[in-house]
């Protein structure tokens, strides 16, 4: 497979395609971006923003990046290469969009994946963040990839122009992927199970409500097809106190668990975890 630079980038101000120009990305109506010297752009303006500082916070990031540097995750990112591989046509241009992609473990997974395997399609990879912090750690762990400052609800990608959308844990935003995604395309979607780090959730909170799934058979009937449904589930144990805090301050569960909660699991030296996921398919109708 040859990699090759995402060009499918738009102007979040007017949509227009977004040319290089010097350490620049600049439209056909002047407006400008500069290129960060990490290596991403960020098209995020002031009126898309619901706060300062949108998305995950420099502690979250890190907690998650140390967390998923161990390798506990490898089987989630194992399984959507598995899944993405099974959707690629080996003569065809391809463009990844990883919307949602955090700091970039399981996107980096993927372009390493492919970098190694023969083959004459040409492949693009666009990772999007609406978390600065988050894509600032990205640039860190690959350089080819095209790291974006964005939202999901309006992806600076051109229309159709996109082959897979993959949304881990992330926002699922039907009109925005409609939009970007070619005739076809597809969306790997990876959310919790109900199961997912229930030894974790049983500590902190007072009483354990069933892990809520995404609503995507909403949009089913108009928009998309749900193709496939794969749950995938292992346990594993983590051995450290502060792998075990990093697990806690990554997720969403640090900002809505008890202060006892809380307190309890972070003085845990060991917890055996359940990691329960489910993979979906969808393709656009």
């Amino acid at each position: 497979m040859n990699i090759v630079k995402a060009d499918n980038l738009t102007c979040p101000l007017d949509g227009e395609r977004l040319e290089s120009y010097k350490k620049q990305l600049v439209c056909e109506n002047g407006h400008t971006f500069d290129i960060a010297r990490q290596g991403y752009v960020n098209l995020l303006p002031v009126q898309h923003k619901r706060s300062k500082k949108p998305g995950d916070s420099k502690a979250m990031v890190l907690a998650r990046m140390n967390f998923l540097n161990t390798g506990i995750y490898q089987t989630i990112a194992d399984k959507l290469t598995e899944t993405v591989s099974a959707h690629i046509i080996n003569d065809k241009n391809c463009c990844f969009l990883d919307a949602g992609c955090g700091e970039g473990f399981y996107f980096d997974a993927l372009f390493n994946y492919f970098k190694g395997e023969e083959g004459a399609s040409n492949l693009s990879f666009i990772g999007l963040d609406i978390s600065k912090d988050a894509i600032v750690q990205a640039t860190k762990r690959n350089k080819q990839i095209t790291w974006v400052v964005g939202t999901n609800r309006q992806p600076p990608v051109e229309n159709e122009s996109v082959d897979i959308i993959l949304c881990l844990f992330g926002f699922f935003n039907a009109e925005g992927f409609y939009k970007v995604l070619k005739p076809g395309g597809k969306i790997i979607l990876v959310d919790p199970g109900p199961e997912h780090l229930k030894e974790l959730r049983e500590i902190i909170y007072p009483e354990v409500n069933e892990t809520k799934q995404s609503n995507i058979l909403a949009t089913e009937s108009t928009e998309f097809s749900l193709l496939n449904t794969e749950p995938v589930q292992f346990k594993v144990k983590v051995s450290s106190n502060e792998q075990i805090n990093h697990l806690l301050l990554m997720t969403p569960h640090f900002y809505r668990a008890s202060k006892d909660g809380k307190e309890a699991a972070c003085i845990l030296e060991t917890l055996d975890l359940t990691i329960d996921v489910i993979f979906r398919v969808l393709k656009k109708i």
